[in-house]
């Protein structure tokens, strides 16, 4: 089999932008590279590369992922071999030929079959057609640029140079869904560089090649060289599911079609579920849960009351060297104040570890005479734990048992300890 061609290749035939909703294609295969093992790394364990006269395989480019699906070449006529299949699991474009970068070769001039992932491609563009719609709204009313854009597997992130308050954010989503249900078309034009001087149109980067805009008539025009949906009803419903504050402005996350359907259906059932543990209504969990939180602090509270009595029993009632205590389940802020009272009256040195010889422990050791530092250095590189902190007070974790702290410890200051 001829796997490679160092024949110059012409630019590859980009059927995505005749249909983007062409989703298996026949093309002839111009050359099969194999890669390095570094470049196959990089691509995502991919062992070959090929090149098409043609594609409805869309490379990455404009904050979209390349598609990904299958071609399949048959057998030339005197070979009675079954036809050959490979995975498409990359797919970029170099000086102006798209490269599908796959676990497998084909025979270069063979007709191959290209099937790509339909619903990866569709749900990519809802995604990205959300994106314009949402993001055309925000720069129309607020006057605010997106500065960052990123088309993940799970949900999208958009980032913006300005702040939106929740009410903001609230309209804005009504806005688009409404745009979704008008069902207008996303109008797909190449203008001139002088056609272009006459347009407002949105572009974080300066394009050299054919300008390509998407427009969404009344809601955005923007430079991009991915494929969209054809009319906005094709994306179904939008929902921004997050919102922070990033660098000055806001990052925002974004679902759409098939994703917020799933994120609606998933969130749905944990309500339904919390409902049923809190024996509330759907409707009457943010209540409940309100009601359950006030409960939960006023536990709280009443533990850390009855913890501060123990630990008044726990002092010393004369001059005392080394205290050590050990306790399953302390309140770390109630055993650091412990430690502290403990050093500022008779005691010389006072070691707290939290937790079981199981689960491991966390230390508070504190002392005005002892640097502590120099104790906690040893119990580290004895227990594998880590820590430090102040001369005056150190803290961290550790493995061992109690019985193995305590004689480690005794044998450090000498025996001396209550």
């Amino acid at each position: 089999m001829d796997i490679r061609t160092d024949q110059a290749l012409p630019a590859t035939e980009k059927l995505y932008y005749q249909d983007n909703h062409l989703y298996r294609f026949q093309a002839q295969v111009l050359s099969c590279e194999a890669l390095t093992e570094k470049e196959s790394k990089n691509r995502g364990g991919a062992r070959f590369r090929i090149a098409l006269d043609q594609t409805a395989f869309f490379p990455i480019g404009g904050g979209q992922d390349g598609d990904v699906g299958t071609l399949t070449a048959a057998q030339p006529a005197e070979n009675s071999d079954p036809a050959v299949s490979v995975r498409v699991i990359d797919t970029r474009e170099k000086d102006g030929v798209i490269w599908h970068f796959t676990d497998g070769a084909l025979p270069v001039g063979s007709a191959a079959d290209g099937q790509m992932d339909e619903l990866i491609r569709f749900t990519r563009m809802q995604q990205h057609s959300a994106e314009h719609i949402v993001t055309g709204l925000i720069h129309t009313i607020f006057g605010y640029d997106n500065v960052g854009f990123h088309l993940g597997e799970v949900d999208t992130t958009l980032d913006f140079n300005g702040l939106l308050t929740p009410e903001d954010l609230d309209m804005i989503e009504y806005k688009a869904n409404q745009a979704v249900f008008q069902n207008i078309p996303f109008i797909i034009s190449y203008p001139t560089k002088e056609e272009a001087a006459a347009i407002e149109y949105r572009s974080k980067i300066e394009i050299e090649d054919q300008l390509r805009l998407v427009t969404i008539p009344g809601i955005d025009i923007c430079a991009c060289c991915a494929p969209h949906v054809t009319t906005s009803g094709e994306i179904g419903m939008i929902r921004i599911i997050d919102a922070q504050h990033y660098k000055g402005g806001m990052r925002l996350a974004l679902v759409s079609g098939y994703r917020a359907l799933a994120d609606s259906l998933a969130k749905e059932k944990a309500a339904k579920e919390v409902s049923r543990l809190l024996s509330v209504p759907v409707s009457g969990i943010a209540g409940a849960a309100e009601k359950l939180k006030e409960e939960i602090a006023a536990q709280k509270e009443k533990l850390i009351s009855w913890q501060d009595r123990y630990l008044a029993y726990q002092k010393p009632d004369a001059s005392c060297p080394l205290l050590i205590c050990v306790e399953p389940d302390m309140d770390r802020n109630q055993a650091r104040r412990f430690v502290d009272d403990m050093i500022n009256e008779n005691v010389g040195i006072c070691a707290f570890f939290i937790g079981t010889d199981e689960t491991g422990y966390n230390y508070i050791i504190g002392s005005r005479s002892t640097d502590t530092r120099e104790t906690a250095k040893q119990l580290n590189s004895h227990f594998k734990g880590k820590g430090g902190g102040r001369p005056d007070m150190v803290q961290g974790s550790l493995t061992g048992s109690e019985a193995e702290l305590r004689s480690f410890l005794a044998g450090l200051y000498k025996g001396q300890q209550n």
